[in-house]
């Protein structure tokens, strides 16, 4: 996307910066501001920028930050044959592939993830996500055979990195990276480094298609941070809880729309790696975080782990927090660690 194509989109909303985002009703913060949203389509979602009205060379920062957002799509994506990404997915099952620094950081936080999280999280199913028809369709229950055929091509055990060389090398044909369940997090963590770092900006709230938030600094006139309000996958109007984030993230992941029917059963696209097959039992799960990257990897897993070795997790990392919701219309959410 040209400079010329950035969008620009006030908002001189009192204290509301996103539509998931809102204000308690009780305690109110300290005083009304104003705020600035800038938006464009990256990652096949809307990111959001959002600033305390008069933030200096605004609509600059913005353009600098979404046109990071460019070039890591560019690198990322599966959907582009000569993304970064995809060379690896070409190549690195037959020759070790050597990738940028930022990537291949990525890729060593996603193997810790999925060691910790006992293979919940793991980016190599790109072939399972293919054989369910989550990439390009058609969705669809895949043949016993053909889902253990892609199954055998997953796990993050079959990546070898080279941190010496700086270089990836799979020793499973068929593998396949796909970075969905982090991509958009990672994208948010760069661009807040690129804010702070560049512009030093002080108080801002980046959103990936409201499923991924990192908050730098806190919104101004409320010392908690930026409020954001977490609510049911199918009942908006209900409120499952009220967050503050500064210089924290949050994501969240619900198998909501993106689903199929099979035998009178919703199956929804969060597939487990480990097993082939759709995950159970979950709603939603947010999960608050040091970095959105961490938070986005988190919400997949523990969507898939549930709320027993979920809460595990939050007791051996107090710096997680996690509200989790079962299935159930009548479910009541179960909040681990700090959230607030």
């Amino acid at each position: 996307m040209h400079r010329r194509d950035f969008p620009r989109r006030l908002a001189a909303a009192a204290g509301r910066a996103l539509d998931a985002l809102d204000q308690p009703a009780d305690p109110p913060p300290t005083e009304e501001v104003a705020l600035l949203r800038l938006a464009r389509r990256a990652m096949a979602t809307t990111f959001e920028v959002v600033l305390p009205y008069g933030t200096p060379d605004a609509l600059e920062l913005g353009e600098d930050a979404f046109d990071l957002l460019d070039r890591l799509e560019d690198q990322l994506t599966v959907y582009r044959d000569t993304s970064e990404v995809s060379r690896l997915n070409q190549l690195a099952a037959t020759v070790p592939v050597p990738v940028e620094k930022g990537l291949f950081e990525l890729l060593e936080l996603s193997a810790r993830l999925t060691r910790e999280t006992e293979g919940a999280f793991d980016i190599t199913a790109g072939a399972l996500i293919k054989a369910w028809g989550f990439f390009r369709g058609p969705r669809r229950v895949p043949p016993p055979a053909e889902r253990q055929q892609a199954l055998a091509t997953v796990g993050m055990r079959h990546v070898r990195l080279d941190s010496e060389r700086r270089s990836v090398a799979f020793d499973r044909p068929g593998l396949e990276l796909n970075l969905g369940s982090i991509g958009k997090g990672y994208a948010l963590d760069r661009v807040a480094q690129l804010l702070r770092a560049e512009w030093k900006l002080p108080a801002g709230l980046l959103q990936g298609g409201q499923s991924s938030v990192y908050a730098i600094g806190k919104q101004p006139g409320d010392p908690r941070g930026w409020p954001v309000a977490l609510r049911h996958p199918w009942q908006p109007e209900r409120r499952l809880a009220m967050v503050y984030l500064s210089d924290r993230a949050l994501a969240t992941s619900a198998a909501t729309f993106r689903h199929l029917e099979y035998r009178g059963r919703k199956l929804g696209h969060i597939l487990d790696p480990r097993r082939g097959w759709p995950a159970e039992g979950m709603a939603s799960v947010t999960v608050l975080a040091p970095t959105a990257a961490e938070a986005d990897a988190l919400a997949t897993a523990f969507f898939i782990l549930g709320v027993e070795k979920a809460a595990r997790y939050c007791t051996a990392r107090p710096e997680i927090g996690a509200v989790l919701l079962p299935e159930g219309d009548d479910a009541a959410p179960v909040v681990l660690g700090v959230v607030w």
